[in-house]
């Protein structure tokens, strides 16, 4: 069990290593093929639209290969677009190339990303306790470390080939070593209707029984397909609200990570440093939300715990927007930074409550809050031409208040030694 556990955790955090590190070079790849904002700008969506599609078909993806394998597939796939990014941006000083990199690793990382929650969802299974939050605090911490190594390959002037070869092959290598100590297998639906002891668990001598995904069968006679799972996914009510639950906590997480650094110098009058030191500060103390969170789920339950964080980001966006002076919106970034800690850990906890339909449901609830974590910043830059970069945050705003009344979807659970407190 703990080898499981510590590779979920690198597979995280081998994550968060792939995100941060293209990102602390984007200055280094504008440079050096001597682009505008706009071309930067397009580069990225050209990232942002393989990661729409990817997650879109992840579902699908995670029933018919598995966890493990998707794991392993993305990785490549990303330490691939990593190095191709590379070689555009230090070697053929090409932005078709540096393109195409983003795609390949777009498609890879949201894929990848889903599969980790499911073999996520389903060791908080077998433990009988919540470790989603523990496993996003690794992606954070991931992001950290690579972000201080990028930090210092700018400051010797590190070719950007040769860092993204070796996060290339850092990310991948783990990814791939982890993946050997993965045990929420997906097994095919058998013919007839199976018994619960051959689908719902499988015994392993050193851990006793684990769940693990399955595909539904319908009757005997007429099993459900994964397409057949993904399409009842979508139409599934409790799971498209949850989406909704985590799309208003994604949001204020995404608008953090685009805007704070300019809203702090174009509405505190802040620099440059003190605008990068405020997201820094966004970012820290939602790590320590998120390592705190496993303690605070168990205690308090899933419904209390998404009500204080919806709450608590409300306070902490409000505050950071109508505060009077610059040093109590630094305040606020901390209380912000908690409240948005847990809305992705626990929805996808929420959402893979039954193994059956985890991978389908965990993919919808995916597709929405990545749509929004990616999609979002970038529409809130329309409302800040009209209104003002602070007060564009106000939208945000109003989708953690819709998160907070449909904070009771995320306690409905089949497991109920999960959640003691959920009567709450």
């Amino acid at each position: 069990m703990i080898q499981w556990r510590v590779a979920v955790l690198t597979s995280y955090a081998a994550s968060g290593v792939a995100f941060a590190t293209w990102v602390s070079r984007l200055p280094a790849i504008r440079d050096g093929l001597n682009l505008t904002p706009g071309g930067i700008g397009l580069l990225l969506m050209c990232m942002t639209v393989a990661s729409f599609i990817s997650i879109s078909a992840s579902g699908l993806i995670v029933l018919r290969l598995g966890p493990k394998l998707t794991s392993w597939i993305g990785s490549c796939m990303v330490g691939a677009g990593l190095v191709t990014v590379g070689v555009g941006a230090s070697i053929a000083a090409n932005p078709a190339v540096v393109a195409t990199g983003l795609v390949v690793l777009g498609l890879g990382t949201a894929s990848w990303n889903t599969a980790s929650n499911v073999e996520g969802a389903a060791m908080e299974r077998a433990l009988g306790r919540h470790v989603m939050p523990h496993l996003h605090g690794a992606f954070s911490l991931g992001t950290v470390a690579a972000a201080g190594f990028g930090a210092w390959a700018a400051a010797v002037h590190l070719a950007v080939f040769w860092h993204f070869l070796i996060a290339g092959v850092v990310v991948t290598g783990s990814v791939v070593t982890a993946g050997f100590f993965f045990r929420a297998e997906k097994t095919a639906a058998p013919a007839r209707a199976p018994r619960p002891e051959e689908t719902d668990t499988f015994q392993d001598p050193s851990t006793g029984p684990l769940p693990i995904i399955t595909a539904e069968t319908g009757t005997a006679a007429a099993p459900l397909d994964n397409k057949r799972l993904v399409a009842l996914a979508w139409r599934d009510r409790r799971t498209l609200l949850i989406g909704v639950l985590v799309l208003g906590l994604a949001l204020a997480e995404g608008a953090a990570g685009d805007w704070v650094a300019l809203a702090l110098s174009d509405g505190y009058g802040q620099s440059d440093a003190a605008g990068a030191v405020g997201y820094g500060l966004f970012v820290t103390f939602m790590t320590i939300g998120r390592f705190a969170g496993t303690v605070i789920l168990d205690r308090f339950g899933r419904v209390v715990v998404m009500r204080w964080c919806s709450a608590t980001a409300v306070v902490g966006l409000a505050l950071f927007v109508f505060s009077p002076v610059p040093w109590l919106a630094f305040v606020a970034l901390a209380v912000w930074g908690l409240g948005a800690s847990l809305g992705f850990p626990v929805g996808m906890s929420a959402a893979a409550d039954d193994p059956v339909h985890a991978a389908a449901r965990v993919s919808v609830v995916s597709t929405i809050g990545y749509g929004a974590f990616l999609c979002g910043p970038p529409l809130l830059g329309l409302l800040a031409e009209h209104f003002g970069i602070l007060h564009s945050l106000l939208a945000p705003l109003v989708m953690l208040v819709v998160s907070f009344f449909l904070a009771p979807l995320a306690g409905q659970t089949t497991r109920k030694s999960m959640e003691p407190n959920e009567a709450r």
